[in-house]
C-alpha cells in the first residue's frame, strides 16, 4: 500500500476517538490476546461472536497483559473469563463475578461459571450478593459488558450502582482500570429503560463512576451502530447482536 493510502487509513482510524484518549490504534491489539482467541477451551459458539463483540480491541483499551490480576464483573455464560484467563496466564488470576441475585434469578448462570472454572485452573468463581461483592485488593482491570444497566433494575435498591463502584474502586490498585461497555440508551433517558429496554444512557454511568472517584479516561466508538434507534429492547430479533453500544475506560487515580 502507498504511504498516502496509509495515511489515509490511519486518520479514519483516529475518527471517533474522543479528546479523552484515542481508541486501540491499527495493529495495536498484542500478540497474547489474539493467541487468546484461539484458545482451544473456548467453545465454538464464543468464538463466533468475535466479529461482532471485539474481546481483542475491547481488551487492548482494558490494557490487559499477563500477569495481571483482573475481575470479569457479571460475567454471564463466560464469553470474556475464556479470553481473560489465557490473557492473564498460569502468573495472572481471573476472578469470575456473578451476583447471587442473579444466580437466584437464573440457575444457569452458576451452571456456567462452573464450567467455566473447570476449564482454566487460574480463575476464581465469586457468588455473594452486589451489596458485597466481594473482589479482592489489587485489580489491575475490572470489566464488565453489556452488565452495567442490570445495577438499575428495579429489583435491586436505590444506590445499587453507586455501592457497586465504590467497591470496585476500594478493589483496584492505584492506576487500575474500570473498563465499562453497555447497550447506549437514548441521550436523557431515565435510568428506568434498564427494565424495559436493558439500556442505560453513557451519561448516567460517566456521572456515576466518576462519582465513586474515578477518572474518565477514554470513549471508544469500536461497538458503536447509529443504525439502532435506542429505543428497542435489546433482546428484540431486530436489534440483538447489533445494538449501539459504548465504551468508557475509567482510571483509579495514582
Amino acid at each position: 500500500m502507498a504511504r498516502n493510502q496509509w495515511v489515509s487509513v490511519l486518520a479514519a482510524a483516529a475518527i471517533g476517538a474522543t479528546a479523552l484518549g484515542a481508541g486501540v490504534a491499527m495493529g495495536a491489539v498484542p500478540a497474547y490476546l489474539t493467541a487468546a482467541l484461539g484458545d482451544k477451551a473456548r467453545p465454538p459458539a464464543d468464538s463466533s461472536r468475535d466479529v461482532a463483540r471485539k474481546p481483542a480491541e475491547l481488551l487492548a483499551l482494558g490494557e490487559v497483559k499477563p500477569g495481571q490480576k483482573v475481575a470479569d464483573f457479571m460475567m454471564g455464560g463466560g464469553y470474556f473469563t475464556r479470553i481473560l484467563s489465557p490473557t492473564v496466564g498460569p502468573k495472572g488470576h481471573v476472578y469470575a463475578y456473578q451476583s447471587a441475585e442473579f444466580i437466584k434469578f437464573r440457575a444457569a448462570y452458576g451452571t456456567e461459571q462452573s464450567s467455566v472454572v473447570a476449564d482454566y485452573k487460574n480463575v476464581t468463581p465469586l457468588t455473594a450478593p452486589l451489596s458485597a461483592v466481594g473482589l479482592p485488593d489489587g485489580l489491575d482491570l475490572v470489566l464488565t459488558v453489556q452488565n452495567y444497566h442490570d445495577l438499575h433494575l428495579k429489583a435491586f435498591p436505590p444506590g445499587t450502582a453507586d455501592a457497586v463502584n465504590q467497591q470496585v474502586f476500594k478493589a483496584l490498585k492505584p492506576g487500575g482500570i474500570y473498563l465499562v461497555a453497555d447497550h447506549a440508551a437514548a441521550a436523557g433517558a431515565p435510568a428506568t429503560v434498564a427494565d424495559t429496554l436493558h439500556r442505560i444512557d453513557e451519561a448516567i454511568v460517566k456521572k456515576e463512576v466518576e462519582a465513586a472517584g474515578f477518572k474518565l479516561v477514554a470513549e471508544d466508538k469500536m461497538l458503536a451502530n447509529p443504525d439502532d434507534p435506542h429505543t428497542a429492547n435489546v433482546f428484540q430479533p431486530a436489534v440483538r447482536g447489533k445494538t449501539d453500544q459504548f465504551v468508557l475506560k475509567f482510571r483509579k487515580p495514582k
